[in-house]
């Protein structure tokens, strides 16, 4: 079968504009593919089009903003994931203007299609006492739950990202003191992570166990499934989620509701700064390029506001008693307010 001017594009776009000309990383290269994966299971299952008959003139405003509303409204998504999946098909229609400009003025239109505001969601993490329980749930007797322990625990400590975490190598792990392991974050932005003496120990007998400590094995995966490959974002999500159901059985009002692998980088956080550590080196940790970006947690712990509120407050406000407290009659006091 003869491939349509569309398959063309998008495969030009994908294999040779976003990785070469724009210099995307792999990891958002894979997530402007899923948005039309996405995209294309919609115009399959809800305008019935043949994906493999799909042509550049099928495409328009209308079309691209039916599929906006479906997001959030068919599949309940937030308006975060509404955005996202929108970039990726403004990506696409800027780079036609130059490519394939014959109906440039449909393609400006899509481009016109606006970011949607919305509300900021409140910031989700765990207590202390909850991920010590989150942490104790893995059966350590078991293989399977000793490298989840070293999974989740290392994610914790070290505040990483889920990607980064699937991206780890055992050359990028240094247990000689001082414990150290690399993280490749945004944009390749790679950053030193310190680890404690606990953690490096855990994560030295997991590599000890799966024989990731020898030279050979340096560029295997850290955390690997079954078959040999490294987790995926979603495998390392159902580890997550699969262990934080059974800590919400055992003590629910320690467990949030939702709780996300990005969550466990968020409680990390919370927690060196309700410890006192400098915002500057919580913004080192989490690899944020500014501390703009990382006063989010200063903005969310209230009990830090309030210490600090408590600590700087001078009463100046005067002692108040009852009105009526120099006359003996209250009854006689409350008929003074009637008119």
């Amino acid at each position: 079968m003869k491939p349509t001017d569309f398959a063309y594009y998008l495969s030009a776009f994908f294999t040779k504009y976003l990785p070469n000309v724009c210099g995307l990383s792999p990891n958002t290269v894979s997530s402007y593919r899923d948005s039309f994966i996405l995209f294309f299971g919609y115009l399959r299952d809800e305008k019935g089009m043949r994906i493999e008959k799909l042509q550049l003139k099928d495409f328009h405003k209308d079309l691209v903003g039916e599929f906006l509303d479906w997001i959030e409204n068919g599949r309940n998504c937030s308006v975060a994931t509404r955005n996202v999946r929108l970039t990726a098909i403004h990506s696409f229609f800027r780079y036609l203007q130059f490519e394939y400009p014959d109906f440039i003025f449909e393609w400006q239109k899509i481009l016109d299609i606006p970011v949607k505001k919305s509300e900021r969601g409140t910031l989700t993490y765990m207590t202390l006492d909850g991920i010590k329980l989150l942490l104790e749930m893995p059966d350590l007797c078991t293989k399977s739950g000793r490298r989840d322990v070293a999974l989740l625990s290392l994610m914790y400590d070290t505040a990483a990202r889920v990607q980064e975490v699937a991206d780890l190598t055992p050359s990028m792990v240094r247990l000689s003191a001082p414990s150290t392991i690399k993280l490749v974050g945004k944009g390749k932005k790679a950053r030193i992570v310190p680890l404690m003496e606990k953690q490096a120990d855990i994560l030295s007998q997991y590599m000890i166990e799966k024989g990731l400590n020898s030279p050979c094995s340096n560029q295997y995966p850290l955390f690997a499934g079954r078959k040999g490959g490294k987790f995926t974002r979603a495998g390392i999500s159902y580890i997550l989620r699969k262990y934080v159901e059974l800590a919400r059985v055992k003590n629910a009002s320690l467990v949030p509701l939702q709780f996300t692998p990005h969550c466990l980088r968020h409680s990390k956080a919370m927690h060196l700064l309700q410890s006192g550590v400098n915002i500057v080196y919580i913004r080192d940790l989490l690899g944020h390029v500014s501390v703009q970006t990382t006063e989010i947690y200063a903005r969310t712990d209230s009990s830090k506001k309030r210490e600090a509120f408590e600590k700087a407050y001078v009463d100046v406000s005067p002692e108040l008693k009852p009105q009526w407290e120099g006359n003996h009659d209250l009854i006689e006091w409350l008929r003074t307010f009637i008119t």
